[in-house]
């Protein structure tokens, strides 16, 4: 992926998604999970310390490998396994049905085909399964959708393909999920083209 992917950008992923008040989000978003879990877009384990103990295993896919050293020592700290494979949401290894919830955390801005990937989530999902997120995404503002649009190139290139403008809700729902719950809100401090927020719990229909 280059020096840039493989050893830059985690490190500034760590610092910007790092800070308190992304932890007390992930937090809020990762309540409600429990049992066989599977994780897209694991990045560099930054959910692992928010996982509850309702969580008896947690198998996470990324095409990515980051910081290994960070995530074997965070994965240590924790009461369940966690399995990590190197490999792409939009096609999954997995027989139908295997998993209790799905977690998405800022993860589908980036997904080269997100509504492939979120098919996928539907197809693993147990029944009754949840598909649980914390996304960044449009906002429902025009002015600052517009803003998004004109940027968007910007972060494609400095954030490793991060979208400032994918309607994540819209994605959730084109993929056949029902969205049972959706929070929209703004991160305080962060910019409206990029802290517009979407967290909520979606299952399969």
């Amino acid at each position: 992926m280059g020096f840039y992917a493989d050893h830059v950008f985690p490190r500034l992923m760590e610092l910007c998604m790092g800070t308190r008040k992304s932890q007390e989000q992930r937090e809020q978003a990762l309540a409600s999970v429990q049992g066989i879990v599977l994780e897209i877009g694991f990045g560099t384990g930054l959910n692992l310390p928010h996982y509850p103990k309702t969580v008896t295993w947690l198998t996470a896919v990324d095409p990515a490998i980051l910081l290994q050293k960070t995530v074997a020592q965070r994965s240590a700290e924790l009461s369940f396994p966690v399995e990590l494979l190197h490999l792409n949401a939009e096609k999954l290894p997995f027989e139908d049905g295997r998993f209790d919830c799905a977690v998405s955390t800022f993860t589908l801005c980036t997904i080269p085909d997100a509504i492939a990937a979120l098919r996928e989530v539907r197809r693993v999902l147990k029944p009754g399964g949840t598909f649980v997120f914390l996304e960044h995404g449009r906002s429902d503002d025009e002015k600052v959708a517009k803003w998004q649009n004109w940027l968007n190139p910007i972060p494609r290139i400095i954030a490793c393909g991060c979208n400032l403008n994918r309607p994540i809700d819209a994605l959730i729902r084109q993929a056949g999920l029902r969205l049972d719950r959706l929070d929209r809100f703004q991160t305080p401090g962060i910019p409206r083209i990029a802290g517009e927020m979407y967290r909520g719990i979606a299952t399969p229909q």
